[in-house]
């Protein structure tokens, strides 16, 4: 990097760039995420966060995935967060983006942290901040239940994973866009379940 600050597009092509790899399943990931919860939890003003999930591959023992901790937390007041949290963060070196819940411009937007190790500049959490009407962020959390209730379906989802890995293993925005079928069909299995139990 030369001395001169990156764009906005910039950074989005950096991040989006950077190499997919699934890896074994780590039983640490769960004590990262505890040790980052209490971290967010100390430094943040609780005022405005209601609850901090595990979501993602990394939440569900024994897939493989890429070796980052997604952290689902719902807060009060995004403003607020856009405020109060996010320079907090950042001066921690979280790298902070306004995204898109959908798409290239999908409204609503929201804030979303990258963490990276210290020394290694590897990814380790992805922090999503939404209030509690972003259903669609809320129901990774049914589909996260649906998969450590059925590990068949798990390890559907593990060879998806990995044959897209391989398919783009640059191409972070396009990796996730061909999970999203498969996704959203255990998603609604999930819910027919819920509604029926």
């Amino acid at each position: 990097m030369t001395g001169t600050a990156e764009t906005l597009e910039e950074r989005i092509r950096r991040v989006t760039s950077e190499m997919v790899a699934i890896v074994p399943y780590d039983p640490e990931w769960p004590t990262l995420f505890e040790l980052e919860r209490q971290h967010l939890r100390s430094c943040l003003p609780n005022e405005f966060i209601v609850r901090i999930e595990h979501f993602g591959s990394t939440a569900i023992p024994g897939l493989a995935a890429k070796p980052i901790v997604d952290m689902l937390v719902e807060v009060t007041n995004l403003t607020a967060v856009r405020e109060r949290v996010v320079p907090v963060l950042e001066s921690q070196g979280y790298e902070y983006f306004w995204r898109p819940t959908k798409g290239d411009d999908g409204r609503p937007y929201y804030p979303w942290f990258i963490k990276r190790d210290a020394s290694t500049g590897v990814r380790i959490h992805h922090i999503h901040m939404v209030e509690g009407d972003f259903v669609e962020h809320f129901d990774r959390l049914l589909f996260r239940d649906y998969l450590i209730e059925h590990p068949e379906v798990a390890r559907e989802y593990e060879t998806l994973k990995r044959r897209l890995a391989a398919e783009f293993p640059a191409d972070r925005v396009r990796y996730t866009q061909e999970k999203t079928n498969f996704i959203a069909e255990v998603t609604e299995r999930a819910r027919e379940r819920r509604s029926t139990a």
